[in-house]
């Protein structure tokens, strides 16, 4: 299994908190679940932004961080602040 987060604006776009995935061999990286969950079209093209922010495991990093079965991803907009 892995558990993805979708905080801030993503949340409230795609009316869901989080999802648990069953684990797909063909996963090696975040990029690779971002790409599976954008397919499913609709509300899910909000992660195609090309400003997606990651964390893995609740560690801030790249969208083509590694991943394995277990890992609990966060996918959230870039954020700005004054």
């Amino acid at each position: 299994m892995l558990t993805v987060q979708f905080l801030a604006r993503y949340r409230e776009e795609l009316n869901c908190e989080s999802e648990q995935l069953p684990w797909q061999e063909e996963w090696q990286t975040i990029e690779d679940v971002r790409q599976f969950l954008a397919a499913r079209e609709g509300v899910w093209a909000v992660l195609n932004d090309p400003r997606i922010m990651c964390a893995r495991n609740q560690d801030v990093c790249s969208r083509f961080e590694p991943i394995q079965a277990g890992d609990e991803l966060a996918l959230f907009p870039m954020v700005t602040g004054g």
